[in-house]
Protein backbone atom coordinates (compact mmCIF):
# COMPACT_ATOMS: atom_id res chain seq x y z
CA UNK A 1 0.00 0.00 0.00
CA UNK A 2 3.04 2.39 0.74
CA UNK A 3 4.61 1.75 -2.22
CA UNK A 4 0.73 2.73 -4.56
CA UNK A 5 0.82 5.76 -2.68
CA UNK A 6 4.30 6.44 -3.24
CA UNK A 7 3.69 5.94 -6.89
CA UNK A 8 0.90 8.27 -6.33
CA UNK A 9 2.42 10.82 -4.91
CA UNK A 10 5.28 11.12 -7.61
CA UNK A 11 2.97 10.85 -10.20
CA UNK A 12 0.94 14.23 -8.95
CA UNK A 13 4.33 15.91 -8.45
CA UNK A 14 4.80 15.03 -12.40
CA UNK A 15 1.93 16.71 -13.77
CA UNK A 16 1.69 19.59 -11.64
CA UNK A 17 6.17 20.39 -12.59
CA UNK A 18 5.84 20.04 -16.24
CA UNK A 19 1.85 21.42 -16.07
CA UNK A 20 3.51 24.67 -14.53
CA UNK A 21 6.66 23.97 -16.86
CA UNK A 22 4.74 24.87 -19.86
CA UNK A 23 2.87 28.21 -18.36
CA UNK A 24 4.27 31.60 -18.70
CA UNK A 25 3.72 33.68 -15.90
CA UNK A 26 1.42 36.39 -16.78
CA UNK A 27 1.93 39.56 -14.28
CA UNK A 28 5.98 38.96 -15.09
CA UNK A 29 5.52 39.41 -19.03
CA UNK A 30 2.92 42.18 -18.52
CA UNK A 31 4.98 43.95 -16.11
CA UNK A 32 8.10 43.73 -19.09
CA UNK A 33 5.92 44.99 -21.76
CA UNK A 34 4.66 47.62 -19.57
CA UNK A 35 8.21 48.88 -18.36
CA UNK A 36 9.53 48.84 -21.80
CA UNK A 37 6.26 51.33 -22.59
CA UNK A 38 7.15 51.13 -26.50
CA UNK A 39 3.63 52.00 -28.11
CA UNK A 40 2.57 49.28 -30.80
CA UNK A 41 5.15 46.62 -30.40
CA UNK A 42 3.81 43.16 -30.48
CA UNK A 43 5.93 40.78 -27.83
CA UNK A 44 5.70 37.53 -27.51
CA UNK A 45 6.76 35.29 -25.03
CA UNK A 46 6.27 31.19 -25.06
CA UNK A 47 5.65 28.70 -28.05
CA UNK A 48 2.21 27.14 -28.53
CA UNK A 49 2.60 23.33 -29.07
CA UNK A 50 0.13 20.89 -29.33
CA UNK A 51 1.79 19.50 -26.31
CA UNK A 52 0.50 21.76 -23.86
CA UNK A 53 3.02 24.82 -24.24
CA UNK A 54 1.32 28.34 -24.19
CA UNK A 55 1.96 31.45 -26.56
CA UNK A 56 1.14 34.96 -24.80
CA UNK A 57 0.73 38.05 -27.56
CA UNK A 58 0.90 41.19 -25.82
CA UNK A 59 0.33 45.10 -27.59
CA UNK A 60 0.87 48.49 -25.72
CA UNK A 61 -1.24 50.46 -27.47
CA UNK A 62 -0.10 53.43 -24.86
CA UNK A 63 -1.88 55.66 -21.92
CA UNK A 64 -5.05 57.98 -21.88
CA UNK A 65 -5.33 60.39 -18.94
CA UNK A 66 -9.07 60.94 -17.94
CA UNK A 67 -10.71 64.41 -17.55
CA UNK A 68 -10.71 63.52 -13.83
CA UNK A 69 -6.80 63.45 -14.05
CA UNK A 70 -6.64 59.57 -13.76
CA UNK A 71 -4.34 57.62 -15.91
CA UNK A 72 -4.88 54.68 -17.58
CA UNK A 73 -2.40 52.09 -19.90
CA UNK A 74 -3.82 49.79 -22.22
CA UNK A 75 -2.64 46.01 -23.60
CA UNK A 76 -3.70 44.26 -25.58
CA UNK A 77 -3.49 40.22 -24.52
CA UNK A 78 -3.55 37.04 -26.94
CA UNK A 79 -3.16 33.99 -25.07
CA UNK A 80 -2.85 30.94 -27.36
CA UNK A 81 -3.81 27.29 -25.62
CA UNK A 82 -5.01 24.11 -26.00
CA UNK A 83 -4.36 20.87 -28.89
CA UNK A 84 -6.72 22.81 -31.26
CA UNK A 85 -4.64 26.34 -30.70
CA UNK A 86 -7.33 28.47 -29.13
CA UNK A 87 -7.27 31.93 -28.21
CA UNK A 88 -8.14 34.23 -25.35
CA UNK A 89 -8.16 38.13 -26.41
CA UNK A 90 -8.42 40.64 -23.85
CA UNK A 91 -8.14 44.22 -23.46
CA UNK A 92 -6.36 44.91 -20.22
CA UNK A 93 -6.14 47.85 -18.28
CA UNK A 94 -3.70 49.47 -15.84
CA UNK A 95 -3.34 52.00 -13.74
CA UNK A 96 -0.31 54.87 -14.14
CA UNK A 97 1.68 52.57 -11.02
CA UNK A 98 1.36 49.71 -13.45
CA UNK A 99 -1.22 48.04 -11.43
CA UNK A 100 -3.85 45.70 -12.80
CA UNK A 101 -7.51 47.11 -13.09
CA UNK A 102 -9.28 44.86 -15.18
CA UNK A 103 -10.14 43.80 -18.14
CA UNK A 104 -12.67 43.62 -21.67
CA UNK A 105 -13.04 39.83 -22.53
CA UNK A 106 -13.26 40.10 -26.64
CA UNK A 107 -14.66 36.99 -28.42
CA UNK A 108 -11.85 36.82 -31.09
CA UNK A 109 -8.21 37.91 -31.62
CA UNK A 110 -9.49 40.50 -34.58
CA UNK A 111 -12.04 42.22 -32.27
CA UNK A 112 -9.48 43.60 -30.53
CA UNK A 113 -8.52 47.45 -30.77
CA UNK A 114 -6.13 48.52 -33.38
CA UNK A 115 -4.79 51.60 -31.69
CA UNK A 116 -5.00 54.20 -29.41
CA UNK A 117 -4.95 57.56 -30.42
CA UNK A 118 -6.01 61.02 -28.86
CA UNK A 119 -7.48 59.32 -25.60
CA UNK A 120 -9.77 57.15 -28.10
CA UNK A 121 -9.39 53.40 -28.37
CA UNK A 122 -10.06 52.77 -31.77
CA UNK A 123 -10.90 49.13 -33.15
CA UNK A 124 -10.87 48.83 -37.23
CA UNK A 125 -12.80 45.77 -38.95
CA UNK A 126 -10.81 43.57 -40.04
CA UNK A 127 -12.77 40.07 -39.71
CA UNK A 128 -14.56 39.56 -43.60
CA UNK A 129 -17.65 38.76 -42.43
CA UNK A 130 -17.55 42.92 -40.56
CA UNK A 131 -18.31 46.14 -42.78
CA UNK A 132 -14.50 47.60 -43.39
CA UNK A 133 -16.22 50.64 -43.71
CA UNK A 134 -17.37 50.80 -39.98
CA UNK A 135 -15.12 51.43 -36.83
CA UNK A 136 -15.93 51.80 -33.24
CA UNK A 137 -14.50 54.52 -31.39
CA UNK A 138 -14.41 54.20 -27.79
CA UNK A 139 -13.57 57.90 -25.77
CA UNK A 140 -11.32 56.67 -22.75
CA UNK A 141 -11.06 60.38 -21.87
CA UNK A 142 -14.28 60.09 -19.88
CA UNK A 143 -12.97 56.99 -18.05
CA UNK A 144 -13.23 53.33 -18.53
CA UNK A 145 -16.78 52.24 -19.29
CA UNK A 146 -18.44 49.61 -17.85
CA UNK A 147 -19.70 48.37 -21.65
CA UNK A 148 -19.40 49.34 -24.92
CA UNK A 149 -20.47 47.84 -28.10
CA UNK A 150 -18.26 46.94 -30.71
CA UNK A 151 -19.92 47.66 -34.04
CA UNK A 152 -19.57 45.04 -36.92
CA UNK A 153 -22.16 45.07 -39.89
CA UNK A 154 -25.14 47.17 -40.00
CA UNK A 155 -26.97 46.95 -36.40
CA UNK A 156 -24.78 44.00 -35.44
CA UNK A 157 -21.63 43.78 -33.09
CA UNK A 158 -20.55 42.65 -29.54
CA UNK A 159 -21.31 44.17 -26.07
CA UNK A 160 -17.95 43.89 -24.39
CA UNK A 161 -17.99 44.44 -20.44
CA UNK A 162 -15.19 45.70 -18.32
CA UNK A 163 -14.28 43.19 -15.83
CA UNK A 164 -12.27 43.89 -12.35
CA UNK A 165 -11.44 40.65 -11.57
Amino acid sequence: MTTLRTLFIILTLNIIVFSASGQVNDENIRQKVLKKGIVDSLFIFGKWTETGQTETHLKYLGQVTTKRGRTFKIVNSIWFWGLSHRATSRILVFNVRNQYVGNYYLTMTYDLPTKLKNGKLIFNNTDTNCDKKKSTIINLKNGIPKQFFRKCKDKYGDICTFNSD
